[in-house]
């Protein structure tokens, strides 16, 4: 009888081969700036390099290795250059890299308690460290009646509050209304489609000259809605906005979400992180109104994606709108009442190992360490917002309050988009823009891991030299 072929890799094919893996990225992260950080590749490119048709036999894994470089870099945005200021931060680390290989290793499906508990719990406990970590309210620590749970991404989380919010709300789901402001993140909108509530029960906040939602205007619009006969349900404050790093005044805006009984969700994507540092904790003032809170590791605190922390003030909410209890998911462990089961605290039912690389990064850096990070971005956001002021073809838009600087060359939009255009085309440096007030507004993000000053000097240059030129042309 023919022995059956066995076509995994042995555990030594695997060694060998994970070292040699390891190599290829930390090579990768030797070059990295020497690679343009935007892609230069256009359309098609990526896929005129593959085959027409998948390989009918297996390749050698050297080969694969070798086709990294000839076609995935090539196509690659390096997020992880310190020359990468666009958007917002994707800042990684060792350790976090080191602890999503293992939790790709075990391979586990946390949906529940019993499916691998040491999944269930290292998140819980990690989640906790992480409210006592960035100075949050003891209502959300999982000892009391609220909890954390790590989602993909902060839409999300904020897709899950609205669940709950709708629930609790428990009426005609065409009455109900929700609360953002102008600025808020385009995942929260979408949140609220997908959620069922109607486009035109949406109502966008009105901002003031720092881009922060107005309570005085939050309010009036609420007290119109129920002299309408409508209901409001859901109001989602931002600390941070994507396009100016706004922050919501969380204090004036919980008072009134609790004055009418709203659901007040706290999206911290990006900022949260800063709060790490006790001098930065400013921004969560007034959490303790919150009903749901989010912000994620994988931007500013050195986890790489996807990692989203998220916590409820009552968990019991979140499970009741979000638990269906299958024959087949049915065990002792939930029935005792005794364990968490992750699966009720969020829309999919799977879930990876997602704590492990968290936990990796907080025992690698210690909090010491990642406040560190913060505090060197923040100064050095804070000073490239000086050259700014100080240079006469420049103006500050908005004082930046962290790593986010938003400014623009003193021309029209078309003078602004061309400095944008030609800088992120020359490879050197990417940063993005926005608009503010009907104007385009260069942002500037300061957060990836290795980022130094020598960065952002680099990419003031190249602004400066830009700008300069406009001026001789004009």
């Amino acid at each position: 009888m023919t022995p059956e072929q066995d076509y995994h890799m042995s555990p030594e094919e695997f060694r060998q081969w994970g070292y040699k893996t390891i190599d290829w990225i930390v090579k990768y992260w030797e070059n990295i700036e020497n690679l343009p950080v935007l892609s230069q590749v256009e359309p098609g490119d990526i896929r005129a390099k593959l085959p027409e048709n998948a390989p009918q036999t297996g390749e050698s894994f050297e080969e694969i290795l070798q086709d990294l470089d000839r076609i995935i870099v090539p196509g690659l945005t390096n997020w992880q250059s310190p020359n990468f200021f666009a958007f917002f931060p994707g800042a990684i680390s060792g350790p976090a890299i080191l602890g999503d290989l293992i939790s790709g290793g075990v391979a586990i499906q946390g949906m529940l308690w019993i499916t691998s508990p040491a999944c269930t719990e290292l998140e819980t406990h990690v989640l906790d460290w992480l409210v006592d970590m960035l100075g949050l309210p003891e209502q959300f620590k999982s000892s009391g009646t609220g909890g954390g749970v790590i989602h993909d991404t902060a839409s999300s989380a904020c897709l899950a509050a609205l669940v709950a919010a709708r629930e609790q709300a428990n009426a005609d789901i065409n009455k109900l209304v929700a609360y953002i402001s102008t600025q808020a993140h385009s995942s929260i909108e979408k949140g609220i489609k997908i959620a069922g509530l109607r486009r035109e029960n949406v109502r966008f906040i009105e901002v003031d000259r720092n881009y922060a939602m107005k309570p005085d205007v939050l309010e009036q619009c609420i007290a119109a809605d129920l002299k309408a006969g409508l209901i409001p349900c859901y109001l989602a404050a931002t600390v941070g906005t994507t396009s100016s790093n706004a922050i919501d005044p969380l204090a004036a805006l919980g008072a009134i979400a609790q004055k009418y009984n709203i659901w007040l969700h706290v999206d911290a994507a990006m900022c949260g992180t800063a709060a790490l540092c006790p001098e930065f904790r400013w921004i969560h003032q007034g959490m303790e109104f919150a009903d749901s809170y989010c912000f994620n590791p994988h931007k500013w605190m050195l986890t790489n994606f996807d990692c989203t922390c998220f916590w409820v003030k009552d968990r019991t909410k979140l499970t009741q709108a979000l638990s269906i209890v299958p024959e087949y998911l049915k065990n002792q462990a939930t029935e005792s009442g005794k364990v968490i089961d992750y699966r009720d605290w969020q829309i999919p039912l799977g879930r990876r190992f997602r704590s492990l690389k968290l936990w990796f990064v907080i025992r690698h850096y210690g909090v010491e360490g990642l406040q560190h990070y913060v505090r060197k971005h923040v100064a050095l956001a804070q000073e490239f917002a000086e050259w700014v002021k100080s240079h006469p073809s420049f103006e500050l838009f908005v004082n930046p309050p962290l790593n986010l600087v938003c400014f623009r060359y003193k021309g029209d939009d078309k003078a602004n988009q061309t400095i944008l255009d030609t800088i992120n085309a020359s490879g050197k440096v990417y940063f993005t823009g926005t608009k503010l007030d009907g104007k385009l507004i260069l942002r500037m993000a300061i957060a990836q891991a290795k980022t130094d000053k020598a960065n952002v000097e680099l990419a003031w240059q190249l602004i400066c030299e830009v700008a300069e030129s406009l001026a001789v042309t004009v």
